[in-house]
């Protein structure tokens, strides 16, 4: 049997409480909303899970609350496939977040870190094995910046790829030198300084601004695509740019981690970043037209049939 590629995800943890309702309220407005789930969640967690939903061998390095959340989540990431012989279980509550779902598929959530504030320094040095043993070290910015540069200095001295989700937006602290691709939405490319995005040609040129920050730079545009920028985009720092896929919407709650974590999988599995940024693409379109129900069972089969005769520019 061949060995899956590792991805090893340093990162939040949190218990997802969704509410679908017509609109979002207004401030001291009381909105009856239509229904309400749970899912795993936490940018760490959800990338961990698409990656290994899209075939990688993952290992999470976090922190989760003795509590029944915490319980939920493992008891669910296992499931998925991901190890998680290094998550911590710590006395402060796991982290959660409450997100409410327009009936047009976009939302807006709070979230409370919890037990993902206890991820530090100490622990990250007691997992250099998880991380000097991976491909892909994958990075957000929903824990504290010494964990991540902690991590990001280990995948380094093992010649490993450190990819970073920089959401939410701040710039790299810590972190300089040491991130090989870094990821972000059209948002946060404009938060970090990339100007305003309305496009496949603005999301590029954001792109090349921003590679002060990384070695690769890639924005995320929404329904206009993604755009690319750096030494592993193309030769001499000039974009690729993948459109969108159209698609029939969803829900667009957790599009961005699924792109993070497929890119990451295929990435592992030493796929050209060009090939790896339209699957990518196209995984985090298929997350968008189905049904939440129906996401689990989306995988790399489904990502290849979306993909027929579609190319990269």
């Amino acid at each position: 049997m061949t060995e899956q590629p590792r991805v090893c995800v340093v990162g939040s943890l949190h218990y997802d409480i969704m509410v679908r309702a017509r609109y979002l309220p207004r401030t001291g407005e009381t909105l009856m909303g239509d229904a309400w789930w749970w899912k795993p969640g936490g940018k760490g967690g959800n990338q961990a899970m698409a990656a290994a939903r899209h075939g990688a061998g993952v290992e999470m390095i976090g922190c989760l609350g003795r509590d029944e959340f915490g319980a939920r989540l493992r008891e669910r990431l296992t499931g998925a496939g991901v190890g998680l012989a290094h998550v911590r279980t710590v006395e402060e509550g796991s982290g959660m977040s409450v997100a409410i779902v327009q009936g047009d598929g976009d939302y807006a959530a709070v979230v409370v870190s919890g037990a993902n504030r206890d991820i530090d320094e100490a622990q990250i040095a007691r997992t250099g094995d998880a991380i000097g043993s991976s491909r892909v070290l994958l990075l957000q910015n929903e824990i504290a910046d010494g964990a991540n540069a902690a991590a990001a200095r280990l995948a380094r001295a093992a010649g490993i790829t450190v990819i970073l989700n920089a959401a939410p937006a701040r710039a790299p602290e810590g972190l300089a030198g040491l991130v090989d691709l870094l990821v972000v939405n059209a948002v946060e490319a404009e938060m970090l300084g990339g100007g305003r995005i309305d496009g496949l040609e603005s999301a590029a040129v954001a792109a090349r601004e921003l590679l002060t920050l990384a070695a690769t730079v890639i924005v995320t545009a929404g329904a206009a695509g993604v755009a690319a920028a750096g030494i592993a985009a193309a030769s001499d720092a000039e974009t690729l740019t993948v459109p969108a896929h159209p698609v029939s919407r969803a829900e667009t709650h957790g599009a961005g981690d699924v792109f993070v974590g497929a890119l990451a999988a295929r990435l592992a599995d030493a796929i050209p970043l060009p090939d790896a940024l339209r699957y990518a693409n196209g995984a985090a379109a298929l997350h968008v037209g189905t049904p939440e129900a129906d996401r689990d069972a989306l995988g790399p089969a489904d990502v290849r049939r979306l993909l027929s005769g579609v190319a990269a520019k």
